[in-house]
């Protein structure tokens, strides 16, 4: 199976955008979910006293850990030991943590389509099974209780993911819990990715554990944190997993970075600071919903958090890749091709991040507007 891994497409896009870029060219980054903002200023400081104090060996933080526990208390009401949480380099590794201490090669992960490229590949380099289910813009692209239930034979698991990439649709409350009961009626254990919280326009995101208390949590400082070079993360695992947890993360990570481990301790109490990025993410997504409609591309599930959209562009191409190139070449606006996500039908969808700056949205507006403008024409 591991052969089967597909390629990263948007990280071609982009390495072709940087080309572009070093020859001169004006290029406008959408086509990664990274902020353009940096760490939090309480972090870096943090940051530059230890590195003047401490000799950073390998360590797992108490105080973040601790904090960690008091975050998902405060915002889920949700109580969680300390020693529950693994620190980890990132949401990636994390993910791999949560799948390689829980199920066995052959079992049968379920899995929205469209989802995140990393869950498909990575279940496939572990010799487990992708059940995807496929989600169209009528479900708003997400997993349902009633998907899930009909699959036969049950899945051994899940991944969740709400807000989700590539789309940004959260699962209502009601539907999580559906979900919760359909996995606990058939056996089901649930991998809840929960990277994107903190990024919510219609409503805060719920984590799976207020309705499934054994799920198991990837998250991390990437997103909301806006610390994606820092690598650090955690996963959330019950009291009963802990110790399987444990054996597998020291054999194969040892401990998530020291210094970013001080860092984010002071990044989880940057709470005005980061809330001005939502609000600038929040009048970037505005503007580009807006916008959509007079490029053609109506065919969308709007946002409810994270940064992205997903929009069809079937009435163009049936080859994602090549019009995301081609998008790039022509206007400098760096897009992810949809097949990234779903090697099914994401050949006619495209992703854009709006994790930019409001005038980078602005001018890519500006851009998309000639280029769709011309092309639209081109076909009547």
């Amino acid at each position: 199976m591991h052969s089967d891994i597909a390629p990263f497409h948007a990280i071609d896009i982009s390495r072709l955008a940087h080309s572009l870029k070093a020859e001169g060219r004006s290029i406008i980054h959408m086509e990664f979910g990274q902020p353009s903002t940096g760490a939090p200023q309480a972090a870096i400081a943090e940051a530059h006293r230890v590195l003047d104090s401490d000799g950073l060996g390998y360590w797992e933080s108490p105080e973040l850990k601790q904090r960690l526990a008091r975050h998902y208390l405060d915002s889920y009401g949700v109580v969680a030991a300390p020693e529950q949480f693994i620190l980890t380099c990132g949401a990636s590794p994390a993910l791999l943590l949560a799948l390689i201490s829980s199920f066995s090669p052959g079992q049968r992960i379920a899995l929205a389509r469209p989802g995140y490229v990393a869950y498909r590949n990575t279940l496939k380099a572990l010799s487990l099974e992708p059940v995807e289910i496929a989600c169209d813009s009528a479900m708003r692209f997400q997993l349902t209780a009633e998907a899930l239930a009909a699959l036969d034979p049950a899945p051994d698991g899940v991944i969740i993911a709400s807000p989700a990439n590539p789309t940004g649709t959260l699962i209502e409350p009601e539907e999580l819990a559906a979900i919760a009961q359909v996995c606990r009626e058939r056996h089901i254990r649930i991998v809840s990715d929960e990277i994107y919280h903190g990024l919510s326009y219609v409503a805060p995101a719920r984590s799976m554990l207020e309705f499934a208390p054994d799920a198991l949590v990837v998250n991390s400082f990437s997103k909301y944190f806006s610390m994606v070079g820092w690598r650090l993360g955690w996963l959330l695992v019950p009291e009963s997993h802990v110790h399987r947890a444990r054996a597998f993360a020291g054999n194969l990570f040892l401990t998530a970075p020291s210094l970013s481990q001080h860092a984010g301790l002071k990044a989880l109490d940057s709470r005005d600071e980061l809330d001005g990025h939502v609000a600038v993410y929040r009048r970037n997504r505005a503007l580009l919903l807006a916008a959509l409609p007079a490029f053609g591309l109506t065919t969308i599930a709007p946002p409810d958090g994270a940064f992205y959209i997903y929009a069809s562009i079937a009435h163009l191409t049936e080859d994602s890749l090549a019009f995301c190139k081609t998008l790039l070449l022509e206007t400098g606006v760096a897009t992810a091709p949809g097949v990234d996500f779903d090697p099914v039908d994401g050949h006619r969808f495209i992703r854009l991040s709006f994790a930019v700056s409001t005038p980078e949205i602005e001018e890519a507006i500006r851009r998309l507007t000639v280029y769709f403008s011309s092309i639209n024409t081109g076909l009547e």
